[in-house]
């Protein structure tokens, strides 16, 4: 499955998601079946994420560090990779250097 470089007809939110003084901004949009994706930036810094529902993560560019709560494994991903945290659950992310793009899609 390849990373989607666009999305046709959807709703987009202005305001910005904004995290960590800045260093992670990211925007809202709505398919037309209401499903909710976050299309983001982070930038050089280390972060955790909370997650109350599961997420699927896809890095569109760059690359990140990732330790999901629970493990001591540290993955690293590059653009057209991706990976999952479980709901009710969290995860480490870093960015070393430039910024990381990503879209994440929301798992019922």
């Amino acid at each position: 499955m390849s990373i989607p470089t666009q999305f046709p007809n959807v709703t987009a939110v202005a305001k910005a998601n904004v995290y960590f003084d800045g260093k992670v901004v990211s925007h809202s949009i709505f398919l037309l079946d209401g499903t909710k994706k976050t299309l983001g930036l982070i930038y050089p810094g280390t972060f955790h994420f909370g997650t109350d529902k599961a997420e699927h993560m896809e890095i569109v560019a760059g690359e990140c560090l990732v330790k999901c709560d629970g493990s001591t494994e540290v993955k690293t991903h590059g653009a057209s990779s991706h990976f999952d945290v479980p709901a009710k659950s969290g995860f480490d992310i870093e960015v070393k250097k430039g910024i990381c793009e990503y879209i994440c899609n929301f798992i019922d």
